[in-house]
């Protein structure tokens, strides 16, 4: 049920300026009979805080009364707004105030929230923002400061997660607008530019994107100039975090994609869909280098390979056995959008300041099963892991398999921890928000209590690792226009046409597919670059030139099977002639 809160001229009062004496709840509240659809450890139980939120949610931060604000991921369906926060005054777990607030520009990449030294953090595309708290105030009223400014245009890849190190300092995610640092983004056989590892000739992506940039957290409107380069090559940056433990920063990068659809000659559909790591570092000091968009690691040998894109070829090193290794291999796509080091009492003491990261999915491991969407934990002891990384909560997609990233009903994506130990996860797809609570015995939790988990992590086909053969969900069924448009299409578009509902637009009853023929010719042959509008909503990322790489009968084949499919009703078949006609059309001369 969707908890609705309406604001009166005396319930605005109370919120903003009252609420002065609230206070939290002691004790932890009932647990959901189904623990809000999850698969938790023995002992673990959860309860949902809200079902859904209009704006739904990217990242969210708890502050020390318990009060929740989450960063929203879609500021139109939020009435402008992009943050939202939250309140359960009487303690069963359910929040019972709603309150969107905080009107500026961002769009659906906007990420991070968090709450440092008494100030409200949170981050569009292109600024870090912030808000200072007054105790007991539920929505701050305090003037908005603009704490970092990135410069137009928008661009895949752009968060800003943030983390501090209690010093003063402030870090800036900046993600690359590339997969691999080719000339032409996501075209087959495209190179990469720059010579790797090379200090005058290198990729122009490195020079002011790709790394973490370290700022004061207290200076106003700085730019990128202002800060300093404290790591780099790390292609996107989502989930980073200040371990004080060990007095360190720790982030993940997300690997690059589509090794099989750019490299059809060297990858096979399974090495794409396993290749390569999401990389978990311990940054350290400054300097750090993670050798992206040169190298990329293959957790299955062990070592940092080149980009084909530079020349590799699976078996070609060239200089990244000189490169820091992961302290973490996780499986490929598995998208990491958020870190938390544990630091509270309420779990057993094996949680105790270890990490905790939320994985919200893949979208391009066809033909095999999308994966990740979950919850792992990583133990550790002293700034290290102290052993393999664990499934903590599964259960958030609802599918096996996932398909396409549409089946999955939730993505978890931001983690915070609130006063009393609990664990609060947020969902991308509804704004879903669980909270998880320990109410088993701290004494006696162990392997038995992680069995289940343990026996998922080996099972499910959205954690697994995938059988070749066995899992292959095309095996023998695909005719050859359906295979173009796996290959080609399915990475971004899904296999069901239907986008993943951010990042790249349906092709399900598109205005640009339904129209003329003509007009989706052009875009399949001369690719396209945001900003565009499909079905109402924007989307921001390259559509690649297939003309480049498909023959005119490849792209009739696939014309007709998009116009055929997804609900769509073509009027007869497209013809290469068409297509020739529409290049020769088209061409620049």
């Amino acid at each position: 049920m969707r908890t609705k809160f309406y604001l009166l001229s005396f319930s605005i009062f109370l919120v903003v300026m009252g609420f002065s004496l609230y206070k939290p709840h002691s004790g932890l509240p009932p647990a959901d009979k189904d623990n809000g659809g999850l698969a938790l450890p023995v002992g673990f139980r959860a309860v949902v805080v809200i079902d859904s939120l209009n704006g739904q949610s990217r990242h969210i931060a708890v502050n020390d009364n318990g009060d929740i604000y989450v960063k929203a991921r879609n500021h139109r369906m939020n009435d402008g707004y992009g943050n939202i926060a939250l309140r359960d005054t009487d303690n069963d777990g359910k929040a019972d105030i709603v309150i969107p607030f905080g009107k500026y520009d961002g769009h659906t990449y906007g990420t991070a929230m968090r709450i440092h030294n008494g100030y409200l953090y949170f981050s569009s595309e292109l600024v870090v923002y912030r808000y200072k708290l007054k105790p007991g105030q539920l929505v701050p009223d305090s003037k908005l400061d603009t704490i970092v400014v990135d410069d137009p245009p928008y661009h895949e890849h752009q968060t800003k997660p943030l983390a501090f190190d209690g010093k003063g300092h402030m870090f800036v995610g900046w993600g690359a607008g590339s997969n691999a640092g080719q000339v032409k983004n996501r075209q087959p056989g495209s190179p990469g530019v720059g010579t790797p590892d090379s200090p005058t000739d290198g990729s122009p992506f490195l020079v002011d994107h790709g790394g973490i940039w370290m700022f004061d957290e207290n200076k106003t409107n700085q730019k990128q100039a202002d800060g300093v380069k404290y790591a780099t090559g790390l292609r996107s940056i989502v989930a980073m975090a200040w371990d004080n433990k060990s007095n360190s920063l720790f982030a993940i990068n997300h690997g690059r994609d589509d090794l099989r659809m750019l490299w059809p000659a060297i990858y096979t559909p399974w090495e794409s869909a396993m290749l390569p790591a999401e990389e978990f570092f311990k940054i350290g000091s400054n300097g750090f280098n993670g050798g992206w968009p040169y190298y990329y690691y293959d957790q299955l040998k062990g070592k940092k390979l080149l980009n084909p894109e530079y020349g590799g070829d699976k078996v070609k090193e060239g200089n990244g056995a000189k490169l820091p290794k992961p302290i973490v291999a996780f499986p490929a796509h598995f998208a990491p959008n958020d870190l938390l080091f544990y630091t509270g009492n309420q779990f057993p003491s094996r949680y105790k300041n270890g990490a905790f990261i939320a994985f919200h999915g893949a979208t391009n491991r066809a033909p095999y099963p999308q994966a990740g969407y979950i919850i792992a934990f990583v133990p550790f002891k002293n700034g290290l892991p102290s052993g393999k990384w664990e499934v903590f909560a599964d259960g958030f997609a609802k599918a096996d398999p996932i398909v396409n990233v549409s089946d999955a009903v939730y993505r978890p994506m931001g983690l915070a921890e609130g006063p009393d130990g609990s664990l609060y996860i947020s969902d991308t797809e509804k704004g879903k928000i669980w909270r998880i609570m320990f109410k088993g015995n701290k004494k006696t939790f162990g392997p038995i209590q992680l069995a289940g988990m343990a026996k998922r992590k080996l099972t499910r086909s959205n954690i697994k690792t995938p059988d070749s053969l066995k899992d292959n969900l095309d095996r023998g069924r695909l005719l050859a226009a359906a295979k173009i448009y796996t290959n080609y299409c399915s990475p971004c578009h899904q296999r069901d046409g239907k986008g993943d509902g951010n990042r790249f637009p349906p092709l399900a009853s598109s205005e640009w597919v339904t129209g003329d023929k003509t007009k989706l010719i052009g875009v399949i042959l001369n690719g396209l670059t945001g900003p565009v509008q499909v079905k109402g909503a924007s989307y921001n990322e390259v559509m690649p030139a297939h003309g480049t790489f498909l023959k005119d009968e490849e792209i009739a084949q696939v014309v007709t099977y998009i116009k055929s499919n997804f609900g769509n009703t073509a009027t007869g078949p497209t013809t290469p002639a068409e297509v020739a006609a529409v290049r020769k059309a088209t061409a620049k001369p």
